[in-house]
């Protein structure tokens, strides 16, 4: 049997990952040009949303699938629907039909990201990843650098249809190297069930709940609103549905043992918290800098970029670090810094220079370095080979939808602090306003932060080390990584 040629499988995974990341920064760019030559302005919010509604969707049924049928037939499939929803996008007549495509890109998306990090950890050792964190690390920023300068520079000098026309030919060569790269074991298996009533019904759960922010984004409405209120509930009842469904299932979506790893709840949990305190304060950020310490949009632009700077140097060490120390420890002292930044930022204030806020979003970003580099490397030693494929899938759920809703959460409270209590002219008053609003953030996220850090105790006191691959006990000290 011929074995996996690690090399095409690299390059598969990096060309899928950076294009995914790239097809949300360059389309928010392009956007200008896509309204004005479909003449539609009514859905503009929604070019983004359907794509975060269902790529959140798609993550678990399709993180299951893998772990059912194989990962590289579901990478496959993902990959020809993210062709499929580029090619639909570029040749949209209308705003419809774009969101259309959009949505269709987004299922894709949905199982690109995370089966890139499964396919990831079944193909390199423990060894051979951690050495490989700091190039991943750096490749990630690359969407969020260049994205906006290659949406602007195509929508300008050439099209905004070649914002998604460029997926084609680099995807369809992600999908040849995948094809030609990885080798499966086909294990002959007795026929597996798919879960389609728990599927159904945590899909119904995930779009309510993902709905609920994006209505607030785009339709002006209030968490207490009720449609948000109704979307809340339902997402409510749909998920304890789900519970049930998954209790009499044969094949569960999500398998309790994987409710019973303590590695991977923690993991999932410490996501949100994370993302939705540090997203929530950082999102809006930019806004401050312009209106109160009179900074240009390109400038602002570069506070939210420092957080991800921020992270790179400590995913770099991270994975080291994990197969030495406890990973307990390194996760709790890692999100001291966060702690510490946003300790730091509550003394911001308009008469500062870039360099003070920029290194409160620096010190910040540490924190997150380490979910960045630990979360794959956690999962994937702390879950069975027949549950990675939904356990990476479902912790990045998670991640979405901290962000998202932290976002969201975070951008309605700032709003309804500075509803009439801003001025028409620009003025110290104004800035004092402002400043109190953001403080009032910062104190928000804060609290967000240190229950990320109570979090963090609760990890296993394992020492990641590499093992046999008939000895799936990785986590030294915690059987399962559940100890």
């Amino acid at each position: 049997m011929k074995h996996t040629n690690k090399t095409m499988v690299l390059i598969a995974l990096i060309i899928g990952m950076i294009f995914a990341g790239l097809d949300e920064t360059a389309v928010s760019t392009a956007m200008p040009a896509i309204i004005r030559d479909l003449q539609d302005m009514t859905l503009y919010g929604w070019v983004a949303g359907i794509y975060l509604l269902t790529m959140s969707a798609s993550m678990p049924i399709l993180g299951k699938l893998s772990d059912l049928f194989g990962r590289k037939r579901l990478y496959l499939i993902s990959i020809a629907l993210f062709i499929l929803g580029s090619l639909a996008s570029a040749l949209a007549p209308t705003m419809e039909f774009l969101l259309l495509g959009r949505g269709i890109q987004g299922v894709g998306a949905g199982g690109l990201m995370p089966l890139a990090m499964v396919i990831f950890g079944t193909s390199f050792t423990l060894e051979q990843r951690v050495k490989l964190q700091g190039l991943f690390g750096i490749l990630m920023l690359l969407p969020q650098l260049v994205g906006p300068m290659i949406g602007g520079y195509m929508a300008d000098h050439l099209s905004w249809h070649w914002v998604f026309l460029i997926n084609l030919p680099v995807s369809s060569l992600a999908a040849l190297l995948m094809f030609l790269g990885l080798r499966e074991e086909n294990r002959r298996e007795p026929r597996r069930s798919v879960d389609y009533a728990g599927a159904l019904t945590l899909v119904g759960a995930i779009l309510c709940l993902l709905l609920a922010p994006v209505l607030i984004e785009n339709m002006g409405l209030a968490w207490t609103s009720p449609p948000v209120l109704a979307l809340l509930g339902a997402s409510g009842v749909l998920l304890g549905l789900f519970l049930l469904v998954e209790r009499r299932a044969a094949e569960p979506l999500i398998p309790p043992r994987l409710l019973r790893n303590r590695n991977i709840v923690v993991m999932a949990l410490l996501m949100f918290t994370a993302m939705c305190g540090l997203m929530g304060a950082a999102s809006s950020f930019p806004y401050y800098a312009q209106i109160a310490m009179g900074f240009s949009a390109a400038v602002s632009g570069y506070f939210t970029l420092m957080l991800m700077a921020g992270a790179l140097p400590f995913r770099l060490a991270f994975g080291f670090l994990m197969a030495r120390m406890p990973y307990r420890t390194l996760f709790s002292a890692s999100f001291l810094f966060p702690v510490a930044g946003l300790l730091m930022a509550l003394r911001i204030h308009p008469g500062q220079s870039f360099f003070y806020p920029a290194l409160c979003f620096f010190v910040m970003g540490i924190g997150t370095g380490s979910l960045m580099a630990g979360d794959t490397l956690l999962i994937q030693e702390s879950a069975e080979e027949a549950d990675r494929g939904v356990a990476q899938s479902a912790v990045q759920l998670f991640q979405t939808a901290g962000a998202s809703i932290g976002m969201s959460m975070f951008g309605s409270l700032l709003a309804g602090r500075l509803n009439g209590g801003l001025g028409p002219e620009l003025g110290e008053k104004n800035a004092t306003v402002l400043t109190n609003a953001f403080h009032h953030q910062f104190g928000l996220a804060l609290a967000f932060a240190i229950a990320a850090v109570i979090i963090c105790f609760f990890f296993g006191k394992g020492v990641l080390v590499s093992q046999a691959p008939a000895d799936r006990n990785p986590v030294t000290g915690s059987p399962g990584g559940s100890s």
